[in-house]
């Protein structure tokens, strides 16, 4: 762990995309509240995370992470987040089964309440407020009021936390995520769709091989692993007053762990050197991630990389690299290179989505299928072309159906956008959009893990 840090080193450090509270004494007040709550997650759980983690930075795992882009409070129901559960399933199966591969889950979920934003300011008929930055911080509404940042909102975004972990952990380990199950993970509106054919026929050759494992004597009463999945949690660390009152001492290690999600990351707005938001990661012994963007250089990410992860351990840091589709097989190969020559051990998630957004010609912000479906398949590209391992994706997905992002297999246009246009922030995936792109990753996955044992015979032959 980190010498001489302590969950509070970063208040002496430069922060950005954080609130200025009206009050102080109300902001400590419940920070203080926070501080003597029950922990949200275990550093047990967190280890395990690493360790699977770990596994997909050698190659031999990987990391799906997806989520809404922004939980809200108004739309806080068992229904949201059993829809989104039933989509990482669903998507964890299609990878799984289509590509030989473990699949690591972690959620943007029970926690991702806060985001960054471009400005601080938002300004409409010449009136101009604070920026929403989220729940967790201030509401949508546009009133002085309700832009004005409210340290009691954490307090909420910690109760709705609870609610939606106690939830996901009754899915995970309570025979929802059972295999033999895959027939009824599909939503309703999937249905129809070019993808719920293909999510059928898989589901039968699974039931086959379940079947057989069946005969063999390994069923969900003698095998935990059909009949449950680990599920982890995971937000941007950006709201540090919050982040600081959730972290403990293990009373098995000595070390300090961030108990309100099993994973953090710090977003490409926040990563500076110098900054609060690097400085409070690097103290805690979850594994942790870090945005990547068009404006980092190799000599810039090898020194984060030896700021958060000193010891080098695998599993601890995973680098989410977002160039954009036309971007990504120019920038990224130079930074695969260079971690790599200087022996360093991540995992390399690709975030297909922020680099990929546009102004539609309606107004609304939007991302074009075609778009993330290109940089998926660049980023995978660099990898094959430099003997890396492509460790992982992070999206932002809902198992509802929007119309956010144009393109797929329904053809969603510009024109329908406003049909359903729901999120807070930025345009998410439907659940068939998901689902397709996780046809997609399996299709590129079993192809590169192919080559990948191929060599190894040859190297070994």
């Amino acid at each position: 762990m980190a010498q001489n840090w302590t969950p509070a080193s970063w208040r002496d450090r430069p922060a950005l995309q954080m609130p200025a509270y009206p009050d102080p004494a109300a902001l400590g007040a419940v920070e203080a509240r926070l501080g003597g709550y029950p922990p949200l997650v275990f550093a047990g759980e967190a280890r395990g995370l690493k360790a699977a983690l770990a596994a997909a930075a050698r190659g031999d795992a990987f990391l799906l992470q997806g989520g809404d882009c922004a939980e809200s409070f108004a739309e806080f129901h068992p229904d949201t987040i059993r829809d989104t559960f039933r989509v990482m399933l669903q998507m964890s199966v299609v990878l799984t089964f289509g590509a030989a591969c473990p699949v690591v889950k972690v959620g943007r979920m029970a926690g991702q309440f806060a985001k960054p934003r471009s400005s601080d300011t938002e300004s409409r008929d010449g009136v101009t407020l604070p920026a929403y930055r989220g729940d967790m911080i201030n509401d949508m509404a546009f009133t002085e009021d309700a832009r004005r940042p409210d340290p009691e909102r954490m307090v909420q975004a910690y109760n709705q936390s609870a609610a939606t972990l106690n939830l996901l952990r009754a899915f995970a380990q309570g025979g929802y995520a059972d295999l033999h199950k895959v027939h009824q993970w599909t939503l309703g509106f999937v249905e129809g769709s070019p993808q719920a054919d293909r999510y059928r026929g898989l589901a039968g050759r699974l039931d086959e091989a379940l079947d057989f494992m069946a005969a063999c004597g390994l069923t969900a009463s003698t095998t935990p692993q059909i009949r449950e999945t680990d599920f982890y949690t995971s937000h941007e660390a950006l709201l540090l007053e919050y982040e600081q009152a959730m972290t403990r001492v293990d009373s098995t290690t000595g070390d300090w762990y961030d108990t309100s999600a099993h994973m953090l990351w710090i977003g490409d707005r926040t990563r500076q050197l110098d900054g609060a938001h690097v400085t409070f990661l690097r103290g805690i012994g979850n594994p942790v991630g870090v945005k990547a963007g068009p404006t980092m250089t190799g000599d810039e990410l090898l020194r984060l990389i030896d700021t958060l992860n000193p010891a080098n351990e695998p599993g601890r840091l995973t680098v989410i690299v977002r160039f954009g589709a036309d971007k990504v097989e120019g920038m990224l190969p130079p930074m695969l290179r260079a971690i790599r020559r200087e022996g360093r051990q991540v995992v390399w998630a690709c975030d297909p989505m922020h680099a990929n957004t546009v102004k539609s010609s309606v107004g609304y912000k939007t991302r074009k299928f075609d778009s993330i479906l290109r940089e998926v398949r660049g980023f995978f590209a660099a990898h094959r072309a430099e003997g890396t391992h492509p460790g992982g994706v992070h999206f932002e997905m809902t198992g509802q159906n929007v119309t956010e992002c144009v393109g797929g297999a329904h053809a969603i246009t510009e024109a329908n956008l406003s049909d359903r246009y729901h999120t807070h922030c930025d345009p998410r995936l439907n659940a068939e959009q998901a689902l397709e792109l996780a046809f997609l990753l399996s299709e590129i996955l079993k192809d590169h893990r192919t080559r990948r044992h191929a060599q190894a015979r040859q190297a070994a032959s």
